[in-house]
Order: structure tokens, then sequence, then C-alpha cells
């Protein structure tokens, strides 16, 4: 899967003299926390909720209302915004995106086109392709298990749930214990838990868990 398939488009973008105020409110509206900023067609950097709200006055300060809002009317984002931006395009692999957001601690990435931004792929993307990818929406028998690090035993677990009748709901593969261990989750219906954990007892090291969803 590629970032083109999940990324949010249109983009929402801002321009880097918008005041402070105006983009809160924007973001409030639009249901966002984070844009890209946008002059003369190209992107000069990105901002945050969290930026946008870092740079408004503490609740604390002994500013007047009206204090407050001249300040802010006069802050634009281009004094808050992040200017040395990350980027991916559309062809990145899914997790190669998530996998750049995990490492530089960032709720989202523009996706750009040459110097044109077409997207938006954010954490909230991943968070909903999760839940696909787990079968989280669907009703089954859910299974996390410890299996051998070896050729063919996904085959083996695979065949024998099919021959019994079960079909995969979801299905993924995680670091295990050790090197030669991998830990596997899956969904499979139509069939019932202990049907499941007869099926699968003999290609697998430990079931940690198994329970009807």
């Amino acid at each position: 899967m590629l970032v083109a398939e999940r990324m949010s488009r249109p983009p929402i973008t801002i321009a880097p003299d918008l005041p402070i105020n105006e983009a809160l409110a924007l973001f409030k509206k639009e249901r966002i926390r984070r844009a890209p900023i946008i002059k003369g067609g190209k992107m000069v950097g990105i901002v945050s909720e969290k930026d946008l709200l870092n740079a408004s006055p503490s609740p604390a300060t002994t500013l007047s209302v009206w204090e407050m809002n001249y300040l802010l009317s006069k802050l634009t984002v281009s004094e808050v915004m992040t200017k040395d931006v990350i980027t991916v395009t559309e062809d990145t692999p899914i997790e190669e995106a998530a996998r750049i957001m995990a490492d530089n601690k960032i709720g989202g990435l523009p996706v750009v086109k040459g110097t044109r931004v077409v997207g938006i792929i954010t954490e909230t993307d991943l968070f909903k392709l999760f839940l696909e990818l787990m079968g989280a929406r669907e009703k089954g028998v859910r299974v996390t298990a410890l299996i051998e690090d070896t050729p063919g035993t996904l085959a083996k677990i695979t065949k024998a749930i099919t021959e019994a009748g079960g079909n995969f709901i979801a299905f993924g593969q995680f670091v295990g214990e050790d090197v030669d261990s991998r830990v596997l989750t899956f969904k499979v219906s139509g069939m019932s838990q202990d049907q499941v954990k007869k099926t699968i007892s003999d290609f697998t090291k430990k079931i940690w868990d198994i329970r009807e969803v």
C-alpha cells in the first residue's frame, strides 16, 4: 500500500502571513492539527496546532483579553512554523511514512509531487489503517500466539485454518521473544474459539491469547 491510497486530499494549506488566532480558528473549524504553509505556490514550512498554542499567551498571563487579541493579531504563522519540512511522495510505501513519523516524532507528513503539495498523511490515517489491518470492526476469533520463525510455519497454520472452514479477517506477525520466534496475531470467522485453538495447537509454541470479539 502506498501513501497516495491513504493520504488526505486536497490538503488544507495556509499562507505565512495568516495571524495565529485566525490559524487556530481554522484548525478548530476543519478539525486538523497541522497544515503546510504555502507562498507563491510553493511550500515554505509547516505549522502544527501545538506550535500555535505554544505561541499563545499563558492562561496565567496578566494581559487583558484585548491585549492578548492584539498581540495574537500581530503574530503570524511564519514566525512559529517549521521551515525544514520532512516530506514524502505519493509512491512512498505506507510503512515507510510511518517509520519516518516515528523516527522523527512527528504526527504528519506533507505529500509532494515535484514542488506541489498534493496531500498530507497523518497519524490518524495510520490509526485507521491499523484498525483495518487488525479487523477491529469485524467479529471473529482473535488469536495471539508465539510461533517458530522457520520456513513453512505460516503456510501450515493458514492451510489448517482454511481446511477447517475458517476465513481470515486479519493477519499479522511481529517480533518475537528472540531471533528464532515470531508473534502471530490473526482473526478468523467461521470457527469457534475451541476449534481455532485445536487447529493451530500443533503449529504454535505458545498461545498467549485467544478470544471471541
